[in-house]
């Protein structure tokens, strides 16, 4: 069951009134997982977006759907709408742990407990996105995204300490979109080393 406080509701009536259609509905799922826990997406969407596997919630004044992989991620969540001076916009409240498979989990200790404090050091920050079939994905940003040492971070720092911590990991891929990364700490052109280069 997800809950919408009725703070969340109004401000979701009231984006709604702006949209030019009115048979709207609100999707909610997880888009994935970072440093800060679960990342979310929401957005409008007419009824056509339904799809059949998708959880529909009546929050009210309107609908939310939910896809079937992120409901389970979701169950029990509550989502609210938070405005004073420090912030505003949409709080989800998930008492979902961010891992139950094992050896996700094992990976995620790894990257926030030896990872991150090291590339931290470059402005950088390592996120698991998913472990599949003995496959972790990750992301690097911050100061790693389009660093030029980011081939060496990775091969002879981020997968030599997962692997060895976790033996079931057989690869590492890094998923992130370097060509977007902006000011990155170390450029290829002048040399220099990894922050968790041997």
């Amino acid at each position: 069951m997800i809950t919408i406080t009725p703070a969340a509701r109004e401000q979701v009536l009231t984006l709604m009134k702006q949209e030019p259609r009115s048979d709207l509905a609100l999707r909610l799922g997880v888009r994935g997982r970072g440093p800060g826990g679960f990342q979310y997406k929401l957005s409008f969407v007419t009824p056509d977006d339904r799809k059949p596997t998708d959880q529909a919630v009546d929050a009210g004044g309107f609908q939310v759907f939910v896809d079937a992989d992120s409901f389970p991620q979701l169950d029990g969540a509550t989502v609210d709408f938070v405005q004073d001076r420090f912030e505003s916009g949409f709080k989800i409240d998930n008492p979902n742990p961010l891992w139950s498979d094992p050896t996700a989990l094992a990976v995620s200790r790894v990257i926030e407990d030896e990872i991150n404090p090291a590339v931290a050091s470059h402005g950088g920050v390592v996120s698991l996105l998913d472990v599949r079939e003995g496959v972790a994905y990750i992301a690097l940003g911050g100061g790693c995204q389009g660093c030029g040492m980011v081939d060496v971070t990775l091969k002879q720092g981020v997968e030599v300490l997962i692997k060895r911590a976790v033996p079931e990991i057989r690869e590492v891929i890094d998923t992130t979109d370097h060509a977007e990364g902006r000011n990155p700490y170390y450029h290829a052109s002048h040399g220099g080393g990894s922050a968790l280069g041997s």
